[in-house]
Order: structure tokens, then sequence, then C-alpha cells
């Protein structure tokens, strides 16, 4: 969802030599969205006549690459001076000793680490360091095709719930709009559920977006601690797996993952195409969404299990190589990128929830002249909230996870061993 298409601008690595005599110096920022690059064109342009006589060149890669070519560099004491960071990235670098430490420069800035949220700092603190500067928040919600919903003679509840026995609000709604080919929606009498053609929801093998969030609202745990033990066969967890893969199986108000598992399937392409009514979704992906559809989107919160509202916080952070050449400059870069100037520069533009605090009236108001409240995902993120795995080797680790959940919406093995064998790889050493 947030890969980039292709490499704009790339040159090389690490900044230019420029100030040897004390020249102009250019420092080198990375990204892998290629969208983004177009609103951080302003920034730069703000940080530059606030610091005359330095520059910003931007790097964009590929997704892929990027993590690719950052490790390699990385490995040979190179990288860019300022680049983005994952939560799911950063704890095999944390102790590394290749992120500086940004502590001192945040407060000589008067940044306040207090005024960001507080998962994405906490996302990006390690040995009581903050190794990353809070750039945006990814927060879960409901996108869904108001097309649909109106023909289905549906008002969207202001409050979805849900229970892992299948009652609540959510499963009405989800019912309603998934219709086979007669006509006939899910629960009414001699509905086909071998012949659908559109799903009022898509549970899909994607952790940020489904699993994590079914888990917390349920009121399990993914790891009882950052840096700890995963605890994926807990009861309430196991219960939250199970109820993914009833909303296929059970339920069969979701296509099942001969369409939607990782790596080849089209979650997100159905949405696109109409044949799934509500597809949940992080805020990010609005911007390669409205191009993409055919309808109005609405935005709905996640909704609420038995223990309520959580839902997944995802935001990156943007960090500073430690053996950067330009280290008073790419220290004046980062804090100015935690600034509120430049965080609602991309707020007001639409591109990102500022993850500093009170700073995202302009990224509503940017949406509401697209047509879409995005405040459901701002009252989230306001609400019960959780971040995603903070462990290391998680991303090596995820990728084996996911290929044991891929099992989950195929109907292989009951939920209870898919728990234990998703624990076992996250806890190897």
């Amino acid at each position: 969802m947030i890969g980039a298409a292709g490499v704009l601008g790339v040159a090389g690595c690490g900044s230019s030599d420029d100030d040897a005599a004390g020249g102009p110096v250019e420092l080198v920022y990375r990204l892998w969205d290629e969208q983004q690059e177009v609103g951080y064109k302003s920034v730069f342009a703000a940080f530059t006549a606030e610091n005359p006589g330095i520059t910003v060149r931007m790097e964009v890669l590929p997704w892929d690459q990027y993590w690719t070519k950052l490790t390699t560099e990385l490995a040979s004491g190179k990288a860019p001076d300022v680049f983005w960071l994952t939560v799911e990235n950063f704890p095999d670098l944390a102790g590394k000793g290749v992120l500086a430490p940004l502590d001192d420069l945040l407060a000589g800035a008067k940044l306040d680490l207090k005024s960001y949220h507080p998962n994405v700092v906490e996302s990006y603190k390690y040995e009581d360091k903050q190794l990353g500067v809070p750039k945006d928040l990814g927060v879960v919600g409901l996108l869904y095709n108001k097309n649909l919903v109106a023909k289905a003679g549906l008002t969207m509840p202001e409050k979805l719930t849900w229970a892992p026995d299948g009652s609540g609000t959510f499963m009405d709604v989800a019912r309603k709009l998934t219709v086979d080919k007669a006509g006939l929606t899910a629960g009414q009498s001699g509905f086909d559920a071998a012949k659908i053609k559109q799903w009022g929801f898509c549970s899909w093998n994607h952790s940020q977006t489904q699993w994590l969030n079914w888990i917390a609202s349920n009121g399990g745990k993914a790891m009882d601690a950052p840096y700890g033990t995963f605890e994926f066969g807990g009861a309430k967890s196991v219960e939250a797996l199970q109820w993914a893969r009833d909303l296929v199986f059970k339920w069969h108000v979701s296509p099942d993952g001969t369409r939607t598992n990782p790596p080849t399937g089209q979650a997100t392409e159905m949405f696109y195409r109409g044949e799934v009514a509500m597809f949940p979704a992080n805020n990010a992906l609005l911007p390669f969404a409205l191009p993409e559809v055919k309808f109005p989107i609405g935005v709905a919160a996640m909704p609420a299990g038995p223990s309520g509202r959580t839902v997944v916080i995802n935001g990156l952070a943007e960090v500073m190589f430690a053996k950067t050449k330009h280290p008073e400059q790419a220290g004046k870069l980062i804090t100015f990128l935690g600034s509120e100037k430049a965080q609602k520069l991309m707020g007001d533009a639409g591109y990102v929830i500022p993850a500093l605090n009170d700073t995202a009236a302009g990224y509503t108001e940017y949406w509401k002249k697209k047509g879409i409240d995005v405040q459901p995902f701002l009252d989230s993120a306001a609400g019960s909230t959780v971040n995603m795995p903070i462990a290391t080797g998680w991303t090596a680790k995820v990728a084996d996870i996911n290929k044991v959940v891929n099992d989950l919406y195929l109907e292989k093995g009951d939920a209870a061993k898919v728990a234990t064998a998703m624990d076992e790889k996250g806890n190897s050493r």
C-alpha cells in the first residue's frame, strides 16, 4: 500500500562535501513514496529559506529497493543524512549505533516529545534514547463504498460493534452488503454462499489493518511487552483469529484466501473494483485509492469488540544517520521536520495525519473538499490504540508468520494451531 512506483531523483547516497571550505551544504533525504515527494518540495523550500546555504536532495526508491540499498549502505558506513523508518524495521537498527540519538537536538529546538502522539514516540525509543522524530500517524479505519451502502438501503451506524459469536451491528451490516448472483443477501433464505458477487467485508491476512486489531479489541495481546514474548496463543487472541476466519467460512461475508492471501492476493483491488463494500485500511491508502475508484468513499471507525475499540497506530519516523558528514546541518533538518510548520505543510496538503498533536485540522479540511470525512481516523487515534509489534528481527519473522496465517484464510488447521505456530515463529531466536 505504501510502495513507490518508480525511482525519482536517485543519484548515489550520502551528502555532498560542498562545505569542506565553509561553502553550501547539500543533505540527502530518502523516502519511498513518490506522492509525498511532491509535498516535501514545499517543506524543504521552507527549510532552506530558514537555513540559507543548506539544501536538500531527495532520493525516492521503491519499497523493496529502499530497504535493500539502506541495509547495504549502513553495513558499509554510508547512508543518507536523514531517512524514513518504520516500526517494523526500527528494532533491527536501534542497537547498531547507526541512528543518532535526538534527545538533545529536540530539547535544543524546544520540541517537546509529549506534544506528539505517544504511540509513535514510544515506537522509536531505545534504551531511553529517542532515535526518531515522529512523522505521521498511520491509523486503521474502515473505508466503505457509499454507493453499495445506499443501494442496500443502509445508513452506516455511528458505532459498529462485533463479538466472536457474530452478534453486533457490524455483522448485520456486512450480511446485508453481501449479495449472491441471484440478488439475495447473506442471511436471506436461499442465499448461495458458493455464488457470491459482492462481499460485505474483506477479512484477509494483513496484520496492521486486520488481525492485530481484532486481537486488541477482543482483549488479547500480540506481545507481552516491546522486545518481549509473542502471545498469539492466548485464549482471547485465538478467539479473535477464529473470528477473522469465521467472517469467511461461517458467516460468508468475505472472500477467502484464494483471492486475498499475500503475496499474490487482490484484496485492495477487489475494493477498488466495487466487489467488496467495507475495507479496513490505513489512512495512508486514501491518496492511492481515490484515483482508482469510481464511487464515493466513506470512512467509519473500526468496529468495537468485547473490550471496546482498539486500533493499531503505525506511524513513521524520520531518523538521522549517526555518521553523517554534516551533523550540525542534518540536526537542523530533522528538528525542522518535527516542527509545526513542516508537519502542517504535509498535513494541510492531505498527505499525512501529522504526529504532532493538534495539527490535523488542515488534513481534515483537505479531505473534506474531496468529499471524504476522515474524522473517524482522528477519533480512533485519540482513543485506545496499540503499536505494531516491536521485536528484534520482526521484518524477517513477520514473513514467516504471514505464511502461517495464510492457512487461517484457507481453512487449513484450527485457529489454536495457527496461533501456536505464530508464537513459534515470533519467539524464535
